[in-house]
């Protein structure tokens, strides 16, 4: 039991990685569909390449999406929609009307014909002709109003659907009763509007014509616009009801076909007739397999799933293990994988979005962000092979989106442009609708043949490299959520305008000008070797922050002949500078650097002893027993080529500035002494660096440097 603790102690990141595969594994394999999977593949046009096939058991022919489409269509040129009969409308609205009128005629004729009091005109004859022609024209009005309500107004704005069916008619629902009613018949609000001006105008006409034009110009100002309020309207529930049972009579269906009966032969060609029966074959066995086999169904998609992700597995411990022993970034790798799987999932079974309009080319846009281009579609290929067993066209699916990830991935060369990302959208956009077109001409044999529901799959396109673009915001959520390091941020790190680095050159410019020339030999030999070059200068820059605390101990800020060690001991001094990484550690936390730079710093030196305050310790003492690691950095040791490759570029480049005769014979011997010292070590133990590597590594910083000093280096004439 002991020694069974003891392995799970030794090994918990390894146990928790395999169980996050694990859950992967079963959540992926739920997501399938439920039925099974047809074993034939087929395509229009193309010839039959399987055995003489037979119908296993009688099953209906189904109609094309196109044909039910265009029998809904027909169907519909006969529907006529609900509309509610509002009755309380007519009576509110009449009633506002009447109160408004009494209110306004009384004040526009005190006002317009100069009736000053009550006293005044009491015995007035005009005072009372006009009051009685303003109950007529109350009266008048409220009449009109009662027709105009009685017929019903309606808004228009819901029937333009209906409207460009040229429907004539509609259901009118007065009560529980409804009737037909023509369309012309019903008042909209402008119609009645209209309506009620022109018999206004002509009634004013007959009334009186010496005051007519005071009459019109009080209706002027009174709008009779707010009067006029839609009470037959729109029935949503009933409209589609009514609409569902004409659909419900459609038969999806027509005709049978017989058990035994041929349904094509080897060699044959699927013409469209074929094609439609060999679907209806494909729709009915998937759900009568669904039925049948349902566990032993389950287990097979189990099984795909399993193997699949074990090969991702297997991918990650061969190439990638230093991915593997991070349970953070495995996990952040399987997330995204089972978030597209899920996405994919729930667009083919809800069947509301077209898949093709799903972004899948974002998957190895971030992998290809936050790892690198290999892995990113090794990843992708998985993701897409998986979802091909569920998705429509499940060839034309894979085939499309295998290439435009490819694509994705060699265009994006670098994130932190952001223009790189949208040239990323327009090839895969452009990718994905050369090879549809490719696929649709091999299909229908001909342009002319390509129906406009194969058409629309371009705009899917479109709407999908313009989702793509989606991934810059995602990236950065990412980014902050699980602490990873994105180009973007590395670019704006390597600002040697940072409020850090513009400290460290005033702090201590020796070793900003130290830190540049780093970063160049860095940045050029991780190019020759293959890692991230941007990753490897920005750490660079910040691998020596730790000086700025005391940097009048490190010889490339001391601008005199003033030594301030040689006051020191040599342990003392030993202690000085091995510190500075130590303190470099903390001043990143402090600037809320990322974990990854903050690992440069604490590797750049690894576990390698000071040696020239060692050295000088022994002979000075040469009879004591000295304890190396007193002398020592913290480490750790570089556990990546990117880390490694800073700790020999710090040290050549440091070394080289020590020289007294600085020539080609020189400069080559620092660099051999150097590396083969720390490669000696075992400073390179834990990198995933070879010998080829550090040969490069050695020839690129022996050729940067005699660059550096060339003004130096004497040549033999």
């Amino acid at each position: 039991m002991r020694k069974f603790f003891t392995y799970i102690r030794e090994n918990i990141r390894l146990i928790i990685v395999v169980f996050l595969f694990v859950i992967s594994a079963i959540i992926i394999a739920y997501l399938f569909p439920r039925q099974g999977k047809f074993k034939y593949e087929f395509r229009k046009t193309e010839i039959w390449k399987h055995n003489d096939l037979k119908a296993p058991f009688d099953f209906p022919v189904y109609k094309s999406e196109s044909r039910i489409t265009e029998e809904k269509d027909s169907v519909m040129r006969f529907f006529k929609p609900y509309f509610t009969f509002d009755a309380y409308t007519a009576n509110e609205q009449i009633e506002k009307f009447q109160e408004t009128f009494d209110r306004k005629w009384s004040e526009y004729t005190i006002i317009e014909f100069k009736i000053d009091s009550e006293r005044e005109y009491q015995g007035n004859n005009n005072y009372n002709r006009l009051r009685e022609l303003g109950n007529q024209f109350r009266n008048y009005i409220s009449d009109q109003l009662r027709i105009i309500y009685l017929n019903g107004i309606i808004e228009t704005g819901n029937l333009q659907e209906e409207l460009e069916r040229e429907i004539i008619s509609v259901y009118v629902v007065k009560g529980n009763i409804g009737q037909e009613s023509e369309l012309a018949d019903i008042f909209t609000p402008k119609s009645a509007y209209e309506y009620l001006k022109m018999n206004l105008s002509q009634y004013i006409t007959e009334i009186n014509t010496y005051y007519i034009k005071r009459y019109r110009e009080f209706f002027r100002q009174f709008d009779l616009n707010d009067f006029i309020k839609v009470n037959v309207n729109y029935d949503e529930n009933k409209s589609e009801q009514a609409q569902k049972e004409m659909f419900d009579k459609i038969s999806l269906t027509r005709g049978m076909i017989q058990k035994g009966q041929l349904i094509i032969s080897n060699g044959e060609i699927v013409t469209n007739e074929k094609f439609r029966i060999l679907e209806s074959l494909k729709i009915e066995y998937e759900h009568q397999l669904g039925f049948m086999a349902n566990q032993l169904v389950k287990l097979g998609k189990l099984i795909l799933v399993s193997l699949s992700m074990l090969v991702i597995f297997l991918f990650l411990y061969n190439f990638r293990r230093e991915v593997l022993s991070d349970s953070m970034r495995t996990g952040f790798i399987l997330f995204l994988f089972i978030l597209i799987m899920i996405i994919a999932s729930v667009t083919v079974s809800l069947n509301k979005v077209h898949i093709y309009v799903i972004p899948f080319v974002i998957l190895p846009i971030i992998l290809r962000t936050f790892y690198d281009e290999r892995l990113a579609l090794f990843i992708h290929f998985i993701a897409i092979l998986l979802i091909g067993f569920f998705a429509p066209n499940s060839f034309e699916f894979v085939f499309l989106n295998s290439i435009a990830g490819m694509v994705a991935i060699f265009s994006l060369t670098n994130l932190y442009r952001r223009s790189k990302l949208v040239i990323t959208a327009l090839l895969v956009i452009a990718t994905y609708c050369l090879l549809y077109f490719g696929i649709l001409i091999v299909k229908e044999g001909t342009v002319a043949n390509i129906n406009y529901e194969e058409l629309t799959s371009f705009v899917w396109f479109g709407i999908n490299g313009t989702l793509i673009l989606i991934a810059y915001p995602l990236i950065y959520v990412f980014e902050k959520t699980f602490g990873f390091l994105s180009d973007a941020t590395l670019f704006e790190l390597s600002d040697t305008n940072q409020p850090l680095l513009r400290k460290l050159a005033e702090t201590a410019p020796g070793t900003f000008q130290h830190s540049l020339q780093v970063a160049n030999l860095a940045e050029e030999a991780i190019l020759k070797v293959g890692g991230d070059p941007l990753l490897v200068r920005t750490a660079a820059l910040y691998h020596d922050i730790g000086k700025m605390e005391n940097p009048i101990y490190y010889i490339e800020n001391q601008t005199s002949d003033i030594n301030p060690h040689d006051s020191l001991e040599f342990e003392e001094s030993a202690k000085i500078i091995i510190s500075h990484v130590e303190k470099g550690v903390e001043t990143a936390r402090k600037n809320n650097l990322p974990q990854a730079i903050i690992e440069f710093i604490k590797t750049h030196h690894g576990t390698t002893t000071v040696q020239y305050f060692y050295r000088s310790y022994i002979k000075k003492y040469p009879e004591e027993e000295v304890d190396a690691i007193r002398f020592s950095y913290p480490g750790p040791k570089p556990f990546s080529k990117e880390t490694a490759v800073l700790m020999m570029a710090d040290a050549v480049e440091a070394a080289s500035r020590s020289l007294k005769t600085i020539n080609e014979k020189t400069l080559e011997k620092t660099v051999e002494n150097i590396i083969n010292y720390q490669q000696k070590e075992g400073q390179y133990n834990n990198a995933n660096i070879t010998f080829r590597d550090i040969s490069t590594i050695k020839a690129v910083l022996l050729k940067r440097l005699k660059n550096i000093y060339h003004a130096r280096i004497e040549y033999p004439h």
